[in-house]
């Protein structure tokens, strides 16, 4: 019976070391007699005993890598720590098994000078706005690097850039300042554009003024002048009116001056600028002045009359 348990136990760990369960994202470097044999993919694998066996398991997986945070120098000799992650895939576990002593520990190190290199090149401002631009570079040259040893380096990010401490008390002074100075261009160019807006208010009002006053000036004077045509064509259509009954009637030539004189008079008390005489009125003023001859005549010779008679 001992000897069945023994041939048993014999059968089981030789099973055991020939049959091989690869699980999924993972594949076995089997070597076979010291020398690399092949890449055992996911699922079942027969090895031989004694002859073959599992070098590594290697993941196929994406995976991270923390670097650990870095006193970087720079191009203004200020002394920064930065934080960075890396995100790697193994593309041929062969390679990586053989071609390095440890990957991740290669990945590290090159990580860590990579950053050194670049970072030592710029000034601190550049280091905070140039995140994207430090990715890139760490990412290509990480990649090209690593290509010997099986490795696809996919991404790499700055988590963090802490500077000194008295130089972020510097930086928040000059980013209050600087939040300052634009406050006060800011309300300095509003106060500018309401005064702007306050004066072109002004003026186009000033404007608007001045053209309703003269289109008040003008309508006035307008309305004055039709005023004065329809008083002048009243008058004009009186003395007509006053003429044509005159001609109707027949009147002798005293009454036609007379009628003349008193069509004259309503003219001359008229608004109009300008009295235009009528034709028939010439007459009637011309015996106004014989008249008022006449009787200048009469008052010299009663005066020489009378110093006569005083002379005697």
């Amino acid at each position: 019976m001992w000897v069945l348990a023994v041939l048993l136990v014999i059968i089981l760990i030789i099973a055991f070391k020939t049959i091989k369960i690869v699980k999924q994202s993972e594949v076995y470097i089997i070597e076979r007699l010291g020398k690399f044999y092949k890449v055992a993919d996911a699922g079942l694998t027969i090895i031989i005993p004694f002859f073959d066996h599992v070098r590594s398991v290697v993941s196929l997986k994406q995976q991270t890598m923390d670097i650990p945070p870095q006193g970087v120098i720079t191009k203004d000799n200020v002394t920064i720590t930065i934080d960075t992650v890396v995100f790697y895939k193994v593309t041929d576990p062969a390679k990586a098994v053989y071609e390095i002593q440890s990957l991740k520990k290669g990945i590290e190190y090159l990580a860590i000078t990579t950053i050194r290199d670049i970072v030592g090149k710029m000034d601190l401002d550049e280091t905070f706005s140039s995140r994207d631009a430090i990715n890139d570079k760490l990412r290509l040259i990480l990649d090209e690097a690593t290509d010997q040893w099986g490795c696809k380096i996919d991404r790499v990010e700055i988590k963090d850039i802490t500077p000194p401490a008295d130089i972020r008390d510097a930086m928040e002074k000059q980013m209050n300042a600087e939040r300052n100075k634009r406050a006060l261009i800011l309300q300095a160019e509003g106060e500018r554009q309401s005064a702007i807006t306050l004066a072109e208010g002004k003026k186009e009002a000033a404007i608007l003024e001045a053209e309703a006053d003269k289109e008040s000036k003008i309508r006035r004077a307008a309305g004055e002048a039709e005023a004065i045509k329809q008083v002048a064509a009243a008058k004009a259509q009186e003395i007509h009116m006053v003429y044509d009954a005159m001609m109707k009637a027949n009147p002798d030539d005293k009454l036609v001056q007379l009628k003349s004189l008193e069509a004259l008079k309503e003219v001359a008390n008229g608004e109009a600028n300008k009295v235009f005489i009528p034709f028939e009125a010439t007459g009637a003023l011309s015996g106004l002045g014989a008249a008022a001859e006449v009787f200048k005549d009469g008052k010299k010779s009663k005066k020489t009359n009378s110093v006569d008679s005083v002379n005697e």
